[in-house]
């Protein structure tokens, strides 16, 4: 079972929209996630516009993927380096703490996620 960065359960991070690697509401991973969506993130305009200057663009549905394309207060389990990149360039999206993956304190740690946690 996979645990979150406060060393509980993993839950949920989104049903709607359908969120997680594999499309199950969580972020889990596996060896085929090469993007590692391990953070709970919630969205905000500042961050899908920086995202979509970074080139992922996240609020244009893209029917032929079923992606609904994301709005300002959806939940999404974003790519750890995205987070990281964002962070940096001080743009990082709110994190509900309680949906995102350990993993992601192999690249952030939980202070700074504690410092954006929804």
């Amino acid at each position: 079972m996979a645990r979150n960065v406060l060393g509980d359960p993993l839950v949920p991070c989104s049903h709607a929209p359908l969120t997680g690697f594999y499309r199950d509401g969580c972020c889990n991973t596996g060896r085929e996630d090469r993007g590692l969506h391990l953070v709970c993130a919630v969205m905000t305009a500042e961050f899908l516009a920086f995202s979509k200057g970074a080139g992922n663009d996240l609020s244009t549905p893209r029917e032929e993927w079923g992606f609904p394309g994301l709005k300002p207060g959806d939940r999404w389990c974003l790519c750890m380096e995205r987070w990281v990149e964002a962070y940096q360039a001080g743009f990082a999206p709110k994190v509900v703490l309680e949906a995102t993956n350990e993993l992601a304190l192999e690249w952030a740690d939980l202070a700074t996620l504690k410092e954006h946690a929804a």
